[in-house]
């Protein structure tokens, strides 16, 4: 099948120093919570405890780290009030909400090929061991 669709540009050197923004977008997105964050900022701005209710699996250390890190890739906002106490309300940016319509392309292709690509929607498995002797 070809792929004449495929724009190698964005995929593979788009900064002419051999560096891939797909990458660099999956680096971006790819924390275990991230884009579940994101898809519960898309629907309404959101304080730090009611997206921990939301999402009751995650570590308060760890939401608090891929807040951080969405706030510092400039895909979400987080905004301090001046109460007693204080209020801090995350929202989504732009950015962040032009990558829902592609999280949700991700999730699409893996619902239609989850029997090919080996795995049933559950947790993924743990990653493969290194034989002996190989350096990784």
């Amino acid at each position: 099948m070809p792929h004449s669709k495929i724009d190698h540009e964005a995929i593979l050197d788009s900064d002419g120093q051999g560096r891939c923004p797909v990458d660099f977008t999956l680096k971006m997105i790819g924390g275990k919570w991230k884009p579940l964050i994101l898809r519960l900022l898309g629907e309404r701005t959101l304080r730090f405890g009611q997206l921990q209710r939301a999402i009751p699996q995650v570590t308060q250390r760890i939401l608090t780290l891929q807040l951080r890190e969405l706030e510092r890739d400039g895909l979400i906002s987080r905004t301090v009030f001046p109460e007693i106490p204080p209020r801090v309300e995350y929202a989504l940016k732009p950015p962040g909400a032009e990558l829902l319509p592609i999280l949700a392309t991700l999730g699409d292709w893996m619902k239609a090929n989850r029997s090919l690509v080996g795995t049933d929607l559950q947790l993924l498995p743990e990653p493969l061991e290194a034989e002996p002797g190989i350096d990784q």
